[in-house]
């Protein structure tokens, strides 16, 4: 079982086939932690790494692993206490933006037993899919929730989610009818969840999750300007975990 917390140097791409091409690409840094341990930084270092039970799940619970059982509960999963690794953003000087949490969920044997994918839009909305991967890490589910302007809810989604070692390796698919759609990938190094590669990777990524915000936001506007149709946004709201 991996070490917790740790720190993950990345790059994130997203590559759109239809209807035309567009590829775009950027660099961050994702913790990796136990989200019902998670890490207590010093005073002083607080601004930089915050996770905060508001940001996941139905935002109400008194933890981050409260909601996730209240959610994993709701689908019938019960963990028995098992250990959970939460991949994500924290919240840096006050703001976070994940377009993507994940969570390895396993038994007190230590047994994988689900994967559950967080996904955020930028309309304040978010989603779970709970995954139950295949020996390769391979999962597929069915796209309920509305992410992009420029796709309709439809088509299903094909991920390969392996738990983060010394690298980080996940590959997203989006297939319509008539082929596949979209592909984002999100590659990374671990590094050592300590004050000086906290400071590092914090000055080389300023205001890292609205940066992420901001550049899915200006390629959108790209993209329209380009030409690409906008689809109506269905109305989600955030799931409750009941």
């Amino acid at each position: 079982m991996n070490t917790v917390p740790a720190l993950y140097s990345c790059r994130i791409a997203h590559v759109r086939s239809t209807p035309r091409r567009y590829a775009l690409r950027h660099r961050t840094y994702l913790w990796l932690i136990d989200p019902e341990h998670p890490p207590l930084l010093p005073l002083w270092l607080r601004p930089l790494a915050r996770f905060d039970p508001r940001d996941h799940f139905t935002g109400d619970r008194s933890s981050i692993r409260a909601g996730l059982d209240a959610f994993l509960a709701a689908q019938g999963v019960d963990l028995d206490g098992g250990r959970v690794l939460m991949l994500t953003h924290a919240r840096v000087w006050g703001y976070v933006f994940n377009p993507l949490t994940l969570y390895w969920c396993h038994g007190p044997g230590g047994e994988l037993r689900c994967v559950v994918a967080e996904v955020h839009n930028t309309y304040g909305g978010r989603h779970c899919y709970l995954l139950r991967p295949d020996p390769s890490w391979a999962a597929r589910a069915d796209k309920e929730f509305h992410v992009s302007p420029f796709f309709p809810v439809d088509g299903h989604y094909r991920m390969r989610l392996p738990p983060p070692g010394e690298r980080l390796d996940l590959t997203v698919h989006l297939n319509r009818e008539g082929g596949r759609a979209l592909t984002a990938t999100v590659r990374g190094a671990r590094r050592p969840a300590t004050v000086p590669v906290l400071l590092r990777l914090a000055l080389r990524h300023p205001w890292s999750t609205l940066a992420v915000s901001a550049s899915i936001r200006l390629h959108g506007v790209r993209l329209y300007l380009r030409g690409l149709p906008v689809r109506p946004r269905p109305d989600h709201r955030t799931e409750k975990a009941t």
